[in-house]
């Protein structure tokens, strides 16, 4: 009987460990994954195509332009072609680094703005990064593209489409990529971004992977190879395939918008199409009469996708009834809280208020920001792990919370709302709460607005 309890115990304890113990990594085998990242900026607004990377699960980097075997434990790297990056064709970068600019997923922030962003990849650039992307000579960060390789998620949604690999076909790659010459000949038309996926991908799957000559004008974009992965996938049913959609990180970057091909982004795009159809309209019709026939406009890359979850696995998104739940639930509670009706400004106020902040790592390597107050100097954290170990006031922590999960919920497609992140922002706002009910009633209530005009 006792003997019986024992394994029983150690039966339970097993499946703790198991549960308790998050992959640091979203994919659990040796995989290849296309990464489909939507466009932003100035770059969106004039080319919809987006960015196109690989993560290989299997296969790491003895430095940024060597690849190896991944140890047990490592979790691979994310490659891809970049322009004017150290005279190199392409640099291997960390899952993690490559998707946040931090180490650990413990260190991703809950809110981000533009420093924010700058801040943490300058600080890996110095420490991995200083030979591809050196300093100026005055000691101030460089310009250039260099900051493609780290932080992706703060400038845009990633969508990624994973098939199975082997550790053979991780060798034969890294010992192709090792003997071959890494100098850059980036070409926006025929050298680019997706020409070097394409590449990769063939290596794994030959002759699968190819450009249209209809839907794309003959340039390789982003979303054909998607497409192309997502069929190979249908045809191949014993490799396992999945999806998955990582959102950009909440906070005041400017939202990245939905990847096309070459032919739909001029269909989809006022600025191109409707003078077309009044100057030219049988080009115009000719060239709608392309996207229908393609069907290009019909992939939706977040169907059917998992949400990648930091230090978690991937998880279902949440449904539209309990995405409309939480909605009224953060409406009602704002509107309780900001009875000046200001509730719907909660997210731009913080963000004008993290701007004016200072950023700098806490003892635990973690990002903190560093405030004035009427009371004096204070630091608060901005990470999950952080934020509540701070000497910052609880109305503060509030504030941030309530920012993070404003932009988080208002996000356009639910697809991208991790339902495991959500209820973590919730728990972590209402122990914020419990701690400034009671510094209220000390008389140490710190509001917003009494902060808008500090300087740090």
């Amino acid at each position: 009987m006792k003997y019986s309890r024992h394994i029983q115990f150690m039966r339970r304890a097993l499946l703790i460990v198991v549960i308790a113990v998050p992959l640091f990594s979203a994919f659990g085998h040796a995989s290849a994954t296309l990464f489909l990242e939507e466009p932003y900026g100035k770059l969106g607004f004039f080319t919809a195509t987006g960015h196109a990377a690989v993560y290989l699960s299997g296969v790491c980097a003895e430095r940024p332009v060597k690849l190896r075997p991944c140890a047990p434990g490592e979790t691979g790297i994310v490659i891809s072609r970049y322009d004017a990056v150290g005279g190199y064709d392409w640099i291997a970068i960390p899952l993690i680094p490559y998707l946040y600019a931090v180490e650990r997923p413990q260190d991703v922030p809950l809110f981000a703005d533009a420093k924010m962003a700058l801040f943490l990849r300058d600080r890996y650039r110095r420490k991995y990064l200083e030979e591809f992307a050196p300093d100026r000579e005055n000691g101030e960060t460089p310009g250039g593209n260099w900051y493609q390789l780290v932080g992706s998620s703060y400038d845009r949604t990633i969508y990624g489409f994973e098939i199975e690999t082997t550790p053979e076909q991780d060798a034969a790659l890294i010992r192709k990529l090792n003997i071959s010459p890494n100098e850059s000949h980036f070409h926006l038309a025929s050298r680019n971004c997706a020409d070097f996926a394409k590449g990769i991908l063939n290596s794994y799957f030959p002759k699968t992977f190819h450009r249209s000559v209809v839907a794309d004008l003959g340039m390789t974009t982003p979303k054909q190879m998607a497409k192309l992965m997502t069929k190979y996938a249908g045809r191949h049913r014993k490799l396992q395939f999945s999806r998955i959609v990582i959102a950009q990180v909440p906070g005041t970057m400017p939202r990245s918008t939905a990847v096309h091909g070459v032919v739909e982004s001029f269909v989809k795009a006022k600025k191109y199409i409707v003078p077309s159809v009044v100057a030219i309209p049988i080009f115009a019709g000719c060239v709608a009469a392309v996207y229908v026939g393609t069907g290009t406009g019909r992939f939706d890359p977040g169907r059917g996708a998992k949400v990648f979850v930091v230090g978690n696995d991937p998880e279902p998104p949440l449904n539209r009834e309990d995405l409309r739940a939480y909605r009224e639930q953060l409406k009602h509670f704002l509107v309780g809280a900001y009875p000046d009706k200001s509730h719907g400004n909660v997210e731009r106020a913080w963000g004008k208020l993290q701007a004016r902040s200072k950023i700098s790592m806490d003892d635990n390597g973690q990002p903190v920001l560093q405030m004035a107050t009427a009371g004096g100097p204070v630091e608060i954290g901005v990470t999950a792990e952080n934020i509540l170990q701070s000497d910052a006031p609880p109305q503060l922590v509030r504030q941030l919370l309530e920012a993070r999960l404003q932009a988080e919920l208002s996000r356009r497609a639910s697809h991208g709302i991790s339902g495991t992140e959500v209820e973590r922002d919730w728990a972590l706002l209402q122990k914020a709460i419990g701690a400034s009910d009671s510094r209220a009633s000390a008389g140490g209530m710190v509001r917003l607005d009494a902060l808008q005009g500090s300087q740090p």
